[in-house]
């Protein structure tokens, strides 16, 4: 499930009902091995079930519950058929309490609100103008089905683009790796751990303050951390060029001797002052990254 997520192709849709999949063939495979019919009381499923549906609910998101419900396949006869204890998203109390949420945060407007519940109603049910809509709804791609269907609903129609056609990425947690390897190296390697995360959250949040700065957008060494010199000033987006005088790089030597250990009082001072400063910065700035 992690490789079919961690992918530049659209998947945002398909994360609830894999999740959903996987646990159900885990039980499977470990009742197999335990030689236990359905019905019967698995001390170690138990277990692995807790924990299974513990970090599904710290992942899961309204917005994973929303792309499951624009998802034409799962209303189809072909996929409600395969497993007797499907049922469309429409019918799934928990995947229409998080979609409420979803689109009563994204559509304040109360008039639109109601209009687009009018769409999913009518969507979900089944009511298209077209008849091969509802054949469609199994031999196309989602994205596909809702380009050449989907103008009969055009608010869930443009929600759908916006949800279909997004990625699943660890890009977030793999950017946070990498600035910890920038800072906890093997010529820097006698910091502790709790040293080494303070570290690691001042320079993100750092990154994070130095985007408000009129440099980051107007000088040269614009957009640093995101182009560096893979860009070129061709690209589309403006691209900051080779960064020939940039020195990205924390091997200075009073720098060394203040963080391995014998750390003097200035720099957990300056720590506290930048992590203050830092705070403010919001979680939505980081997201857009």
């Amino acid at each position: 499930m992690l490789r079919v997520a961690d992918t530049d192709k659209p998947c945002l849709h398909l994360v609830y009902e894999m999740w959903d999949s996987m646990i159900e063939k885990v039980k499977t495979a470990i009742y197999r091995h335990e030689g236990l019919e359905d019905d019967e009381y698995s001390s170690f499923w138990s277990v692995v079930y807790d924990i299974l549906i513990d970090r599904w609910t710290k992942n899961c998101t309204p917005l994973h519950c929303l792309a499951h419900s624009l998802n034409p396949k799962y209303y189809s006869i072909e996929w409600l058929s395969e497993n007797p204890k499907r049922i469309s998203p429409h019918r799934d109390h928990e995947i229409s309490m998080e979609r409420s949420k979803c689109l009563d945060r994204y559509f304040e407007d109360e008039s639109e609100l109601k209009a687009v519940k009018c769409e999913f109603a009518s969507f979900s049910g089944g009511r298209f103008p077209s008849p091969d809509a509802l054949t469609d709804r199994w031999d196309l791609l989602p994205l596909i089905w809702w380009q050449y269907h989907g103008s009969a609903f055009p608010i869930l129609q443009s929600l759908a683009f916006k949800l279909l056609g997004q990625p699943c990425s660890s890009s977030c947690a793999e950017r946070n790796w990498s600035t910890y390897k920038f800072i906890h190296s093997l010529k820097r390697n006698k910091m502790a751990p709790a040293r080494a995360e303070d570290l690691v959250y001042v320079h993100s949040n750092l990154r994070l303050l130095s985007r408000r700065n009129e440099e980051y957008v107007n000088t040269s060494t614009k957009m640093w951390d995101i182009a560096g010199d893979s860009w070129n000033e061709s690209d589309i987006h403006g691209g900051a060029g080779i960064l020939e005088n940039a020195a990205l790089t924390l091997d200075e030597p009073e720098l060394e001797a203040m963080v391995i250990g014998n750390a003097n009082t200035s720099v957990t001072t300056s720590e506290s002052e930048v992590r203050s400063e830092a705070i403010d910065v919001d979680v939505d700035d980081d997201a857009s990254i």
